[in-house]
């Protein structure tokens, strides 16, 4: 929905079902077009974010080496900001809300914990991917797919 308020994309089939805001009624697009080709930039440049660094460190505690959902996880300075410690990707790490109420605003080391891994500056994210059967798709989009199929 944001494309098309942006412009970006053109409505080519439309679901039956509506989105609505407090003026307006909208029916939710099936198909769109984009009005420009998007190039896909290039992927060395990971975006420093609290999801991102759930996926470095793999939604686990850095403290106890637990997993954890991603609401019962926080993100903590390893050397702590009253200390000099910087919002970054080498001092910022996943840790339970226990492991880091009991290391408060001292240092691992400070605290008697040691950290599972060194935190690093990420290379590379896992892509999604979303799969799914011709006999799944709505009946909307299957023309499509066998014209992108070339069947």
């Amino acid at each position: 929905m944001t494309l098309l308020f942006q412009g970006k994309v053109e409505v080519i089939e439309e679901h039956d079902e509506f989105v609505r805001t407090v003026r307006f009624t909208y029916r939710l697009p099936s198909i769109i077009r984009l009005n420009h080709y998007v190039k896909i930039r290039n992927q060395s440049y990971i975006r420093f974010s609290r999801e991102n660094i759930y996926i470095r460190d793999d939604f686990s505690c850095q403290y106890c080496e637990r997993r954890f959902h991603p609401k019962q996880l926080t993100l903590d300075h390893v050397i702590p900001a009253v200390q000099g410690g910087k919002k970054n990707w080498i001092n910022i790490v996943t840790a339970c809300i226990s492991c880091n109420q009991k290391k408060g605003g001292r240092t691992p080391a400070e605290a008697s914990m040691r950290l599972k891994s060194k935190p690093i500056v990420p290379t590379w994210l896992p892509k999604v991917q979303v799969k799914f059967s011709y006999a799944q798709a709505p009946d909307s989009w299957k023309e499509y797919l066998i014209l992108a199929s070339g069947f």
